[in-house]
């Protein structure tokens, strides 16, 4: 069996935490930030830990995490 190749994207934007937990980056934090409020910036600058439903999703993807 061949090894299973990871998707490129989903390296980018996905990563585990140090008890198995998938963690993701919030959208919205690139630019045109002056219209963002404080709140949501703050709120922004830390990642969000996936929902059971999409961490399943994400681990198809990367099949290593």
């Amino acid at each position: 069996m061949p090894k299973l190749k990871s998707k490129s994207g989903a390296k980018k934007r996905f990563r585990a935490t140090g008890s198995g937990k998938v963690r993701a980056n919030y959208a919205f934090k690139r630019h045109n930030l002056r219209k963002r409020s404080t709140k949501m910036k703050r709120t922004a600058r830390y990642g969000f830990i996936l929902s059971k439903q999409d961490e399943n999703i994400v681990r198809k993807f990367l099949p290593y995490l």
